[in-house]
C-alpha cells in the first residue's frame, strides 16, 4: 500500500471518531481535531493540494482555540449551543470573500495547483466554518455542509476515495448534526 493510500485511510478512520464527536458536540472532538488535521498535513501535500495542506496546520492550531473555548465559557463552565449572531454575519461574509480571493491568488501565483479556485473556497469557507463551530454556533453545520460536498467532488477528482467517502458522510451528517443541535438549544 502507497502512502498515499494509507494517509487516506488512516485519515478516514479518525474523521468517522471526529464526526461522531461532533454530533454529539462532545469536547473530546477537538483530540480528533488534532490527529485528523495532522493526518491530512502529509496527505494533502502529497495530492497537490496546497490551501488544503495549509488548512490542515490552521485546523490544528484551531482545535486547541476550540478546546479552550468550550472548556471555560464566559462562566467558567462549557459553552452552550447558540445561533451565530446577526451582527457576525457580514463580517464572516466579508473574510471569507477576502480569504477567498487572497487564497486563490496565492495558489495561482505560487504554487502548480490545478484546483485554485476550488481549493481556495473550501478552504475560506472552513476558516470561517472551523470558528463558528469553536463558538459553538449551530449555523456551523451549514457552512460545513457546503465545504463537505464541494469537497467530497473535489477528492474523488484528485484521487483519494477515502477522503471524499469521508467528506461525503459528512455532508450527509451536516444535516443531522444541525438539526440536532437546535433540538439541544431548545432544551437549554
Amino acid at each position: 500500500m502507497d502512502a498515499l493510500r494509507f494517509l487516506d485511510i488512516l485519515g478516514f478512520v479518525v474523521g468517522l471518531a471526529y464526526l461522531y464527536l461532533e454530533y454529539k458536540a462532545s469536547i473530546w472532538l477537538w483530540l480528533a481535531g488534532v490527529i485528523m488535521p495532522l493526518i491530512d498535513i502529509f496527505l494533502y501535500f502529497k495530492a497537490g493540494l496546497y490551501a488544503d495542506f495549509g488548512l490542515a496546520i490552521y485546523y490544528v492550531l484551531a482545535a486547541v482555540y476550540g478546546y479552550l473555548v468550550w472548556k471555560k465559557g464566559k462562566k467558567k463552565e462549557e459553552l452552550s449551543v447558540t445561533h451565530f449572531k446577526t451582527s457576525a454575519i457580514l463580517p464572516a461574509t466579508l473574510a471569507g470573500l477576502g480569504l477567498w480571493a487572497l487564497i486563490w491568488w496565492i495558489l495561482s501565483t505560487f504554487t502548480n495547483s490545478t484546483v485554485p479556485i476550488t481549493d481556495a473556497f473550501t478552504t475560506a469557507l472552513s476558516i470561517v466554518a472551523m470558528w463558528t463551530l469553536a463558538r459553538k454556533y449551530a449555523e456551523h453545520w451549514l457552512m460545513w455542509l457546503v465545504v463537505d460536498a464541494v469537497c467530497t467532488v473535489l477528492y474523488v477528482y484528485k484521487g483519494i476515495p477515502f477522503k471524499a467517502s469521508i467528506y461525503g458522510l459528512y455532508t450527509v451528517f451536516a444535516v443531522f448534526g444541525y438539526r440536532k443541535w437546535l433540538k439541544m438549544m431548545d432544551k437549554a
